[in-house]
C-alpha cells in the first residue's frame, strides 16, 4: 500500500501569499478603472502572471504553466497585436471611476466571494487528498497504468481525454498566434 504524502497544514497566510493576493487584486482594480487600452492589457497580463504564481504556491504547476502561457503570454500578445491596428482614444481621461450602482454591485460580489474564503481548506491540505477516491488512485495507479508517477498516470491514463482537450486548446492558441504573426510579417 502506498502511504499518502503527509503535508503540513497551513492555517495562516504568509507574507508572500498576502503580497500575491494584494498584487492580483491591485491589478484587477487597475484593469477595471483604466481607460487606456494598452494600460488595461498590461494590467491584465500582470494579473494573469500573478495568478500563475499563486497556482505555483498552491502546488499546481500544470495549471500555473497554462495560465502563464495562455493568460499572460498568448492572450496578451494577441491583444497587443490587435491594438497595434487600432487608434487610442483622444480624450485625456485615463481613469474612469465606476458609477454608484456598479460600485455597489462590485462590493456585493466581493463580499459574497469573500464569505466563501473561510470554508476553503488550508494550503497543502484538502479533504480530497484524504478521500477514498484519492486513496484508490494512489494505491492502484502503478499496477493499472504501469506508470511510476501517480500524477502522470492520472493525467495521461485516467484523464487522458481531458488532458488531450487541454493540449488541443494550448496548441490552438499557439497556432493562432503564429498565424497572426505570419500575417504581420508578410502584410
Amino acid at each position: 500500500m502506498i502511504e499518502p504524502l503527509a503535508l503540513p497544514l497551513q492555517t495562516t497566510v504568509s507574507a508572500l501569499e498576502a503580497a500575491l493576493l494584494a498584487f492580483v487584486l491591485g491589478c484587477a482594480v487597475i484593469a477595471a478603472v483604466l481607460r487606456d487600452v494598452l494600460g488595461v492589457i498590461i494590467a491584465a497580463a500582470a494579473y494573469s502572471l500573478g495568478v500563475a504564481v499563486i497556482w505555483v504556491v498552491l502546488r499546481a504547476p500544470d495549471v500555473a504553466l497554462t495560465e502563464a502561457a495562455v493568460g499572460a503570454g498568448v492572450t496578451t500578445l494577441l491583444f497587443l497585436l490587435t491594438i497595434a491596428k487600432t487608434v487610442n482614444p483622444t480624450d485625456e481621461r485615463s481613469l474612469e471611476l465606476p458609477s454608484v450602482g456598479s460600485g455597489a454591485a462590485l462590493l456585493a460580489f466581493v463580499l459574497v466571494l469573500g464569505s466563501t474564503v473561510p470554508a476553503m481548506p488550508a494550503i497543502g491540505g484538502s479533504p480530497v487528498t484524504d478521500g477514498e477516491v484519492s486513496q484508490y488512485y494512489l494505491e492502484h495507479a502503478h499496477e493499472q497504468t504501469e506508470v511510476d508517477n501517480v500524477v502522470t498516470a492520472v493525467l495521461a491514463a485516467y484523464r487522458g481525454f481531458d488532458t488531450l482537450g487541454e493540449a488541443v486548446v494550448v496548441f490552438s492558441a499557439g497556432v493562432a498566434v503564429l498565424v497572426v504573426l505570419q500575417r504581420e510579417v508578410f502584410v
